[in-house]
């Protein structure tokens, strides 16, 4: 009857206590901050089956800024107006090329095209007609790069795998200078913003060297080491600095300074391939501002955004494929990343006009991004008191820590549990000479290690030994462990005489023992050799 009544009682408790069921918490995301809300606003369009790896990306620098892309031995020119509506076909195609092409930069008015090949030739091209106009060959070697100085129409600039650098003449199909400073393989270069005279070329070599054509013994007027094969190396607008990539690191460099390094950002897991520079338009008290940004991505697949005013990467994006070329066009509205796997990712943003008509606020001047105002938790709401594990703390918010756990060893837990023998035991079979002296000296303390000793079985006596034949000897642990072998000895005399492997082990001991006696005789000798001549030495 005792038994029904307490079945009775549960069943009446379960049924006025429901047990609520347990709800799996919601994933929470990071907030985005506002600079990777705008990155993250590019719409992106794959421009897929170009055949092969994507060498080199250009844009224009005439509206509506067309881009350029070196596949193979083709390039092919695209309409940024096009990627809006989803074609991501080509809008003309140059294949008059006899090998692969490395490099393309457009003239500062977009009106002519130069690519180089790995064939070491140099061509000027029509846009327009992709008539080519100028064949520039002196390279015995392949070309890796070419460009068009921003303040020149009439010269170009390239490098190669034959480590010479070429100032060429366009109309004349010349060639103004040789440089041969760099020892290796000239993979990049860029053209000073701010003087059609100076340009940058990095190399193979480690070196970035700064030229000037005014100089007349064409010798580099700087010259920096980047620490690695140099991959990529840009101006930035200031004219003042410069960016160089190489291995897994981008570095900027003060040219003005003295080529004095300013900043090393190594967020990249593989080698950076390229860098180019990115420009974000804000708003500061009504005046619209442009702030630039480094464009950096590599063959780990990411393109990281890093704003080299505060000295810090501002966003990161993962694509499928290693990348081996980036570039940003002049109004800011598109990228283009070019894959190992002949893609194109192609991101496009809105016009100012369609962000005006949304009526959106706003942030921080970034055009098409908007986000509405929030308001923070208060103590009075009852949601307040519901934040899970995963809600940030705020100012005010009292923390409790919690203590990270020891991960104790296994003769530590051993000693916890005062299991003194097989402590010992278990640290002889681990071999760690530190470890061993530790805990004999923690049994010397609790004045159980004699007793250790003699409880121990052959095969546990013969490890003691062994370890006694090889550190009995040595100055940091001689005071403990020869006064214990006098003990073990003595202790386990009858042990020994019974069991030929214990008499190698005493034997090896006495080996070891009498080869130190030996070597403080010797220094003994040599100490009454020496004190002498030191004391008649100080009498002088």
């Amino acid at each position: 009857m005792a038994e029904i009544r307490a079945e009775e009682q549960t069943l009446a408790i379960s049924k006025t206590f429901l047990i609520k069921p347990k709800l799996k918490p919601k994933a929470r995301t990071l907030p985005q901050t506002p600079e990777s809300k705008y990155w993250s606003s590019f719409k992106s369009t794959q421009i897929p089956n170009l055949v092969s790896s994507i060498s080199s990306l250009s844009f224009s620098p005439s509206p509506p800024h067309p881009f350029a892309a070196a596949y193979y031995a083709s390039v092919s020119l695209f309409s940024p107006l096009s990627l809006s509506d989803g074609n991501v076909s080509p809008s003309s195609t140059i294949s008059s090329f006899s090998d692969v092409v490395s490099s393309i930069s457009f003239r500062s008015d977009g009106l002519l095209l130069a690519a180089s090949d790995l064939s070491g030739l140099v061509q000027v091209f029509d846009v327009k007609t992709r008539t080519p106009l100028r064949r520039l060959r002196s390279h015995t070697r392949p070309v890796r790069f070419v460009k068009y100085p921003v303040l020149d129409k009439l010269h170009l600039l390239s490098g190669g795998d034959d480590a010479v650098v070429k100032f060429w003449d366009v109309a004349g199909e010349s060639v103004v200078l040789d440089l041969t400073g760099h020892k290796d393989y000239v993979r990049c270069g860029d053209c000073s913003p701010v003087s059609s005279d100076l340009f940058v070329t990095g190399s193979y070599d480690h070196t970035v060297k700064v030229w000037d054509v005014r100089v007349e013994d064409s010798r580099s007027v700087l010259e920096v080491n980047h620490g690695k094969p140099v991959e990529d190396v840009i101006y930035l607008p200031s004219g003042g600095l410069i960016a160089t990539a190489g291995g897994n690191s981008v570095k900027i460099w003060d040219l003005i300074g003295g080529g004095r390094m300013v900043h090393s950002m190594e967020s990249h897991n593989k080698t950076v391939t390229s860098i180019c520079v990115g420009r974000i338009r804000k708003e500061n008290c009504g005046d619209e501002s442009m702030e630039d940004r480094i464009l950096s991505v590599g063959l780990d697949g990411y393109m990281k955004v890093f704003d080299y005013g505060n000295m810090r990467v501002t966003h990161s994006m993962r694509f499928p494929a290693p990348l081996m070329s980036v570039d940003f066009s002049p109004d800011c509205r598109t990228r283009v990343i070019g894959t190992s796997n002949g893609i194109i990712f192609a991101g496009r943003r809105k016009g100012k006009e369609n962000v005006e008509s949304g009526g959106g606020w706003n942030v921080l001047g970034f055009e098409s991004i908007s986000e509405p105002e929030r308001r923070g938790l208060r103590p009075t709401h009852f949601r307040y008191f519901h934040r899970g594990q995963s809600e940030k703390p705020v100012e005010g918010d009292y923390l409790v820590m919690r203590n990270k756990k020891v991960k104790l060893a296994e003769h530590d837990k051993l000693l916890k549990k005062f299991r003194h023998k097989d402590a010992l035991v278990s640290v002889l079979n681990k071999k760690s000479r530190e470890n061993v002296v530790a805990v004999m000296e923690e049994l010397v303390t609790r004045k159980k290690l004699l007793k250790c000793v003699s409880n121990l079985d052959a095969d546990e006596l013969g490890l003691l030994l062994m370890f006694l034949s090889k550190n009995a000897t040595m100055p940091r642990y001689s005071s403990l462990l020869m006064g214990l072998t006098g003990k073990v000895i003595e202790m386990r005399a009858e042990d020994i005489r019974s069991s030929d492997p214990l008499k190698g082990h005493i034997r090896n001991l006495k080996r070891s023992i009498e080869e130190e006696l030996r070597i403080q005789h010797s220094l003994q000798e040599i100490q009454g050799i020496i004190s002498p001549l030191l004391r008649i030495a100080g009498r002088r």
